[in-house]
């Protein structure tokens, strides 16, 4: 049985192979959000997989029918069955990642229509972020052990994520020659290869400095990450998995009692930053949201706090 949360692997193993003309379209598919669109690796894996489900559905209902010509029926019933296996959030993307795909056939002119065009997409309603205080936030990076290299480089690592408001695939690839610390900015690398300069305080170029001078200068750096800046003890870039693993050790060495990923602390920095009369547009460019509507989701702050503002702000407060 399917799960929201489902391993990608686990799932491919026991699933059967597409058909030959399902494979030669996905496999197009996948060129075109690599190229065109520039989408990552992780994003055009979770895009197939949404297309490998129908593929499994179909072929264990044994129905013979392709890309081309699978009709919106047969596309209801797949929604319907993956309805009862998945909550609504899931049920969510694997609409849009197949409508996606499906757009694409329209776009290449190999159909006329999308046949999840009139399938609605179920209300998930919006999930807020969970966030850190200044203090746990503190704390956290507080409970690094120091005594090791790595120490140094976990308290750089989050010190950055949390001072620069970083994705963790953003913190994993970051440069060494991406530091422009003279000028008080880094330059990311976003989501589709899109690039901007994100400004970074002194606080947190002084521990990016400690690490590189007092570590990162004794690794034996392997060939091809020279210019990476956050290594493993192996001299290559580290995983994400690896930041999750740091981040959730240290929540719980000081008994955090919330459920939290290195995405919490680049919540944590929008959020902090909104609360400290930052706007919006600011936290949108620094973040590398395309669209403001994505930052939106940062303004979940107490009544007090828009008291706060109303009282200050608006003209006819008194």
């Amino acid at each position: 049985m399917l799960s929201g949360t489902i391993d990608r692997a686990s799932f491919l193993k026991n699933a059967f192979l597409c058909e030959v003309n399902w494979s030669s379209y996905i496999k197009n598919y996948q060129s075109y959000l690599k190229i065109e669109r520039g989408l990552s690796t992780n994003t055009i894996d979770n895009y197939s997989f949404d297309v490998e489900r129908l593929c499994l559905f179909l072929d264990q209902n044994q129905m013979d029918v392709s890309p081309i010509h699978i009709s919106e029926e047969v596309v209801q019933q797949f929604i319907y069955h993956v309805s009862k296996q998945v909550n609504a959030r899931s049920q969510a993307r694997i609409i849009s990642g197949l409508k996606s795909f499906f757009n694409y056939l329209v776009f290449e002119d190999y159909r006329n229509n999308n046949p999840l065009e009139l399938i609605e997409t179920p209300k998930t309603g919006r999930k807020l972020p969970d966030t850190l205080s200044l203090e746990e936030i503190d704390a956290l990076i507080n409970a690094v052990d120091l005594s090791s290299n790595e120490g140094e480089r976990n308290r750089a690592m989050l010190e950055t994520l949390y001072g620069c408001g970083l994705r963790v695939s953003e913190l994993v690839s970051l440069k060494i020659s991406d530091l422009f610390f003279e000028e008080g900015f880094v330059k990311i690398t976003g989501k589709g290869n899109k690039q901007r300069f994100v400004p970074i305080g002194h606080h947190t170029q002084k521990y990016i400095q400690l690490y590189k001078e007092n570590v990162r200068s004794h690794v034996l750096v392997k060939k091809g990450f020279e210019d990476t800046l956050f290594l493993n003890r192996r001299g290559s870039q580290l995983t994400r998995a690896m930041i999750f693993t740091i981040i959730k050790d240290l929540a719980t060495k000081i008994n955090l009692n919330k459920t939290i990923s290195p995405h919490t602390l680049r919540h944590s920095f929008a959020t902090h930053l909104l609360e400290n009369g930052a706007d919006l547009r600011s936290i949108q460019l620094m973040l590398g949201h395309e669209s403001i509507t994505t930052t939106e989701i940062y303004v979940h702050l107490d009544r007090k706090f828009l008291t706060e503002v109303m009282n200050t702000y608006h003209p006819r407060k008194d």
